[in-house]
């Protein structure tokens, strides 16, 4: 951590109407560049991902805000405020209001599309960029096919109760999944520990499951993505069983500035299966 072994904890707004504030965790760093870490969900807050990045050299200061509707950001704006463009707009918001010339990004999950986007956005703004347990590309229909072990998980996986409703609906969904989202059993406890600690909210949700919310993958993201120029690290678990593993390997083959780095023994979840390697992954990226 920090030499004073504190989190620094921040509310930044970033938009007025309607009024945002994003709740920002911070460990402070003394290099030039912060790295700016978007988490997933997106109904969840980004506390699942402080470690392992909290142990990252004390170089690099490390921001994890919560996006807008999500832990304890600004919540209760109406379904039409919750769009992937509108939370992309509060992170390149965010980037301006705590002044910072250029970031390192850290996506996770359906954060890797929206860290994405930002990049594609304001790409001076963005110095390096890691897609973690994301895609660039589309998911294929097929992606999993014929994967038993998957198939065998998700059929063993609890049914949620249809009761439930918001924060409650969220965390019941995040539970379910954890054998699919941690692939080593060793691993699970430490993962449930990290549930229980998340503060969920049920924002998203709502359009999502009206059908409005859409795709977070940008049109033609790998193609725009290579004209930037900019380094791209693809950093995944082999047994990941959200976003297939062997796109990272397509993308890195097409993209020259890209690279991939796919972890054995790791889900979804690749930084709770494989903390130390996938913390080495992510310092030796940055530099």
């Amino acid at each position: 951590m920090s030499a004073s072994g504190v989190i620094e904890v921040r509310r930044v707004p970033v938009s007025e109407d309607p009024r945002v504030e994003l709740h920002v965790r911070e460990r402070p760093g003394s290099g030039r560049h912060a790295l700016l870490v978007v988490h997933g969900g997106p109904d969840w807050d980004a506390s699942y991902l402080v470690e392992p990045l909290v142990r990252l050299p004390e170089r690099h200061r490390v921001l994890w805000p919560d996006l807008r509707g999500c832990g304890r950001s600004s919540r209760g704006l109406g379904d039409d405020h919750y769009t992937w463009s509108a939370a992309v707009g509060d992170l390149a918001a965010l980037v301006e209001a705590l002044e910072l010339d250029a970031v390192d990004v850290l996506g996770f999950s359906a954060g890797g599309r929206l860290a994405l986007e930002l990049a594609l956005r304001v790409p001076n703004r963005v110095r390096r960029l890691i897609v973690a347990s994301s895609s660039v590309e589309p998911l294929p229909p097929d992606a999993f096919a014929g994967w038993e072990e998957r198939d065998r998980r998700r059929a063993a996986a609890p049914p949620v109760d249809s009761r439930l409703d918001g924060p409650e609906r969220t965390r019941a969904w995040a539970l379910a999944s954890a054998s699919t989202d941690v692939w080593r059993a060793d691993a699970l406890p430490d993962y449930l520990r990290r549930l229980d600690r998340v503060c969920f909210s049920g924002e998203w949700a709502r359009p999502w499951l009206a059908g409005r919310l859409g795709s977070a993958l940008p049109d033609d993201a790998r193609r725009r993505l290579a004209r930037t120029g900019l380094p791209v690290l693809l950093l995944h678990g082999r047994q990941d069983m959200t976003f297939p593993a062997a796109l990272a390997d397509v993308t890195a083959a097409a993209m020259p500035a890209a690279r991939a780095v796919v972890l054995d023994d790791a889900g979804h979840m690749a930084h709770v299966d494989q903390p130390d390697r996938w913390l080495a992954a992510v310092e030796d990226f940055l530099g």
